[in-house]
């Protein structure tokens, strides 16, 4: 992480987010992820908002390794892992079992979708989750951390 942890919030995102703006508009709105950093930025009144994508849930699973070993808090929307990745499971439970701060976020509600979205193997490993707000689950989630992570400053 190029940022100090102390001032530091990783906001990591899973697969297909990177879409956002054209991935089904009508459940994940029309924002973009740029759009999400300008608004976590604007809220984190000079902590630095680290958002990250990716893809590839091996880089996934080392952003959470470097926040384990780091203790810069995470907000974490996993998207489609969310639903069955024990490795990421066990990477957020090394920051959370570590005294570290994981909240899990959805821009949707999972438990209004498809069943299979309905099961989170992670939510048990977070502090906490956040569900369904659109991008206000992750200015929520940032909101908490602000207030209350030991880390932050």
């Amino acid at each position: 992480m190029s940022s100090d942890p102390a001032t530091s919030v990783l906001v990591l995102n899973g697969p297909n987010l990177g879409r956002l703006g054209t991935r089904e508009p009508d459940v994940y709105g029309s924002g973009t992820l740029d759009d999400l950093r300008a608004s976590l930025t604007q809220d984190a009144a000079g902590t630095t908002v680290d958002l990250r994508q990716t893809d590839d849930e091996a880089q996934l699973l080392a952003w959470l390794h470097e926040a384990a070993d780091s203790g810069a808090p995470v907000i974490l929307n996993a998207g489609a892992w969310t639903h069955y990745s024990y490795a990421l499971r066990d990477a957020v439970s090394l920051v959370t079992k570590g005294g570290g701060t994981v909240i899990e976020v959805h821009i949707s509600n999972p438990h209004a979708r498809e069943e299979f979205r309905h099961t989170s193997v992670i939510s048990a490993v977070s502090t906490g989750v956040i569900a369904g707000f659109g991008f206000e689950s992750y200015r929520l989630a940032l909101a908490y951390i602000l207030r209350n992570s030991p880390t932050i400053r």
